[in-house]
């Protein structure tokens, strides 16, 4: 388990870098003066511990941007969005959600 996990987090890290299939929401659009900035701090997020990523695949991360709690997520779908996909499936399509955690 521990070995797909590691694959599972390096598709993920690769995924954050490439600003693919991002999705900000109303709060982030509106209350963030700085999206590429923000944008930027999740790409380069590395604050994964025990607590934040207790399956070790790198899909969650919380920080503070703009004097704001900001979350982001990557959940896995089918190509259509329609359904959950395994992460490790080449057909895989990641989708980015960065959220105020106020929102959550």
């Amino acid at each position: 388990m521990e070995a797909q996990a590691l694959d599972i987090a390096k598709l993920n890290d690769r995924f954050r870098g490439m600003c693919l299939d991002v999705f900000y929401t109303a709060g982030v659009r509106d209350g963030v003066m700085d999206l590429i900035g923000l944008s930027r701090k999740v790409e380069l997020y590395s604050s994964f511990s025990e607590d934040n990523d207790p399956y070790g695949e790198h899909d969650f991360g919380s920080l503070v941007f703009e004097g704001k709690k900001v979350f982001w997520k990557i959940d896995y779908y089918d190509r259509e969005l329609k359904h959950w996909c395994d992460p490790l499936d080449p057909n895989c399509r990641r989708v980015l959600t960065v959220m105020l955690a106020e929102e959550y």
